[in-house]
């Protein structure tokens, strides 16, 4: 097994023991619940908005684990160690973003179905959103590791995290929600902003993590 493919499993596997799925699945549930109490009980007007509601909430949860993908590697000098043993940073990244994806994007997905519910989502739109998150978090889960990498070891990293990350989530934000009425064409929009992240977070964080070591 490579060291890479080593790095993917703990880093799951630490989100699924130590917590880290709960809070973002707890968040995701807990914006689905109260933005009915916000807007009022209106069916049809739940109903046209719970979507976007949905995509809101899953990136807003894709940006609470932010502090503990990178940092904690680099503090403790598992970053470093692999650099010397001659293991690509970019790898490194690459391999954070997939068990990033894997330890939050599942569980987020299970958990629409149960905000689709309570957003009063007809089985048609629970569809649609179901699709765009399917072809949409890879993306913020890239931008999520990427954000990491550049904000690691900085003071307040929390809070210059949302200030990064929430602005370049826009995009993604926008053809994810137009996905769900926009079809074909906006969740094409939506895969190609979703490449692009993927295609150049490994580069980003590497370089990140690379000025972080030195």
């Amino acid at each position: 097994m490579s060291i890479v493919a080593a790095l993917v499993i703990r880093d799951a596997r630490r989100a699924y023991a130590g917590g880290g799925v709960v809070w973002p699945v707890a968040f995701f549930l807990l914006v689905a619940t109260l933005f009915p109490f916000a807007i009022g009980p209106d069916a049809g007007v739940l109903a046209r908005v719970g979507g976007g509601v949905i995509w809101a909430a899953a990136l807003l949860a894709a940006l609470l684990p932010v502090e503990r993908l990178v940092a904690p590697d680099l503090e403790a000098g598992v970053i470093d160690q692999l650099a010397v043993r001659g293991v690509s940073l970019t790898l490194v990244a690459a391999g954070k973003m997939v068990a990033h994806w894997i330890a939050f994007a599942p569980p987020l997905m299970a958990a629409a179905v149960v905000a689709g519910g309570l957003l009063g989502l007809s089985s048609r739109t629970l569809a649609a959103v179901e699709l765009g998150l399917l072809i949409g978090t890879p993306g913020l889960a890239a931008l999520a590791v990427a954000t990491a990498a550049l904000v690691a070891g900085l003071r307040g990293a929390g809070a210059i995290a949302g200030l990064l990350m929430l602005p370049l989530a826009v995009p993604l934000l926008i053809f994810g929600a137009g996905s769900i009425e926009g079809g074909a064409g906006a969740l094409k929009l939506l895969g190609a902003v979703t490449l692009l992240l993927v295609a150049g977070t490994p580069f980003v964080a590497a370089a990140a993590m690379r000025a972080g070591m030195d």
